[in-house]
């Protein structure tokens, strides 16, 4: 009987701690299933105060690894929108990825604040900001805008593509809103959810 006993004993304990080295070595396998912290990391919206950033002046921040510039317009950038006659590929954004609050002449929620991400809609490369009007390398009609020099496809002060050049739609506008009059938030919609 004694053996039995110590059978039973044996065989319960053995697997008790067959279990729980098993549960223990399936614990780094199931932790490697969640995002890395620079997985995370990339994921957080990104808050920018814009309390000094000048008319007719650009910073440039990173959202998800992608940069994202944000433009202070002056009065004279968006009347030159306002009266732009530049031929336009997709003037109205109907064909451009962005979100809903965008599909304006200015493609933004805040008209003296252009925020778009900056990477060409042709092969991925950065476009270089030329905001002022007309000059030499860009031609008399320049109204100010953004070029990329890879492929010399142009955009204008509201990021959108002019016709006969490679780039196919408008630069793309990252979700945002703004927490108060000098605060945007990128990475986040007006409703505070997270994209």
């Amino acid at each position: 009987m004694t053996n039995l006993n110590r059978r039973r004993f044996l065989s319960i304990a053995t697997t008790l701690t067959g279990g729980i080295g098993i549960l223990f070595s399936a614990i780094p396998f199931i932790s490697s299933f969640q995002p890395s912290k620079k997985a995370k990391a990339l994921a957080v919206a990104v808050k920018v105060n814009l309390s000094k950033l000048e008319p007719g002046s650009i910073i440039k921040v990173i959202w998800r690894g992608q940069p994202v510039w944000i433009l202070h317009r002056s009065k004279e950038m968006i009347e030159n929108l306002q009266d732009s006659k530049v031929d336009l590929r997709d003037p109205n954004s109907e064909l451009s990825v962005q979100p809903v609050f965008a599909k304006n002449a200015y493609r933004s929620l805040k008209p003296r604040y252009f925020i778009v991400e900056g990477i060409c809609t042709h092969l991925g490369c950065a476009p270089i900001e030329k905001l002022a009007l007309a000059p030499a390398d860009m031609g008399p009609d320049w109204q100010g805008g953004f070029y990329c020099p890879c492929h010399g496809s142009k955009f204008d002060l509201s990021g959108r593509v002019y016709t006969g050049v490679p780039a196919p739609a408008n630069l793309r506008i990252p979700p945002h809103r703004y927490e108060d009059e000098n605060t945007v938030i990128i990475g986040e919609t007006e409703d505070a959810e997270n994209v």
